[in-house]
């Protein structure tokens, strides 16, 4: 997707920041010189008013048979103001089709683990108690219906459910994606409601078996070319949504506007809206210096890595990546560490390519990363973990002391998690 480049701030002087660190914060101080880089929030736009008149307006405009609805929404790990809109969205659907009661809504988790009820009333509010959600489970066979295979060899497992509805209607916000370019809008069917199977077939396409590399066209804010996200398009021309309500967010997760209709010029669209928002376009840089965004993108190192992801494609390569990731909850994974007592980046790959499994693939990434890169962190994980996955663990006394000493070219991510390079140097 295309971006516009931003304007960078460089430090005058020596600036105390506060850096985001698991549900507080530390406190940092950069050196003169030092590329400040931001977000361009999107102005907010929404309002309830707005958000009913242009659902209305998009169910109309699109003519949907919405005898039979069914609506996918996103787990707590890709959230749109669901307590604010979804009591909107069903109202209007309702009063549309003629009919109050409730009509099926489902939870997109794709390999994700289930939400408990606590959980799911945060993400979804009041409606949850009152309303028909299902939880999607990639594991239950019996939910699928065969339709094929893509041109890459993924099968094309859909549920039942979807297939039959009259109208399926997807609401979730636009995200950065780090090995499918963008996630919202067509994920939420598939990998969002697909068969675990078939999601890590897919997810595989992340390895470039010729190169024995990691897919040079997959990583955050890039679609054409990308394998993988070709491979969702072939999916989704099975069972296009009939109606996409795409979040566009600003920088602390509030919904800015909607973008509500069907079709992939609309997606491309709001992946362009979400582009100009969180792409920087800048050349590798000496040092970064990145917070994965404190409380809960840093909650184990399986959340944070997305955001190590990105900050790493600010990196020359050689360069220093320091990231404050407190991990309170570890690594978050069983099945993660296991891959890094393999022989190094080839015997994981070799694994990986006869097996594919979801946490191997973020162990690869990351090996990838520590073979270009070195990675300090500051974090709660022990010294011995640390060491395993390739990384130094600091404290904010060595960092600062690091920071002090005559540099090139440092940037400042205050929040990793959102923001990508337009200009990303290798995995």
């Amino acid at each position: 997707m295309p971006s516009d480049a931003k304007p960078t701030e460089h430090l005058s002087a020596p600036t105390p920041v506060r850096v985001p660190y698991g549900g507080d914060g530390l406190t940092l101080t950069l050196p003169t010189g030092t590329m400040l880089l931001r977000p361009d929030d999107p102005q907010p736009l929404m309002t309830p008013d707005r958000y009913r008149r242009l659902l209305t307006d998009g169910i109309n405009q699109a003519g949907l048979d919405l005898s039979q609805p069914i609506l996918v929404v996103t787990d707590r790990t890709r959230l749109c103001a669901y307590p604010n809109y979804l009591p909107i969205t069903v109202a209007v659907i309702n009063e549309i089709r003629g009919l109050n009661k409730p009509f099926p809504i489902v939870i997109a988790y794709g390999t994700h683990s289930r939400q408990n009820d606590e959980e799911s009333l945060q993400c979804y509010g009041s409606l949850f108690r009152d309303w028909q959600f299902t939880h999607h489970d990639c594991d239950d066979i019996d939910l699928f219906t065969e339709c094929g295979t893509t041109g890459r060899g993924t099968p094309i497992r859909l549920r039942s459910d979807l297939l039959q509805a009259s109208a399926v209607i997807t609401m979730g916000p636009i995200c950065h994606h780090y090995f499918a370019g963008y996630g919202g809008g067509r994920k939420l069917i598939f990998p969002g409601c697909g068969e675990r199977a078939a999601i890590y077939r897919n997810h595989g396409l992340f390895l470039d078996h010729r190169q024995r590399q990691l897919a040079s066209r997959c990583h955050p804010g890039i679609i054409e070319g990308n394998p993988i996200a070709d491979d969702l398009f072939n999916i989704e021309d099975h069972l296009p949504a009939a109606l996409a309500i795409h979040g566009l967010q600003d920088s602390h997760g509030n919904i800015c506007d909607f973008l509500i209709g069907p079709g992939r010029d609309l997606y491309h669209q709001a992946c362009s809206h979400h582009a100009r928002a969180f792409e920087v376009d800048i050349p590798p840089q000496d040092i970064v210096i990145a917070s994965c965004g404190g409380f809960p993108k840093d909650i184990n190192f399986i959340q944070a890595h997305k955001a190590l992801h990105n900050s790493a494609a600010f990196v020359r390569d050689g360069g220093l990546l320091v990231a404050f990731a407190q991990c309170r909850d570890g690594i978050g994974s069983q099945t993660f560490l296991p891959w890094f007592t393999t022989d190094g980046f080839a015997g994981a790959f070799d694994r990986l390519s006869a097996h594919y499994e979801g946490n191997g693939g973020t162990a690869l990434a990351m090996q990838s990363k520590t073979r270009r890169i070195r990675i300090a962190l500051v974090t709660a994980l022990d010294e011995q973990t640390c060491r395993l996955i390739g990384v130094e663990k600091l404290d904010i006394t060595d960092i600062e002391k690091l920071l002090h000493q005559p540099n090139d070219h440092i940037a400042w991510l205050e929040n990793a998690s959102l923001l990508v390079n337009a200009r990303p140097a290798a995995a």
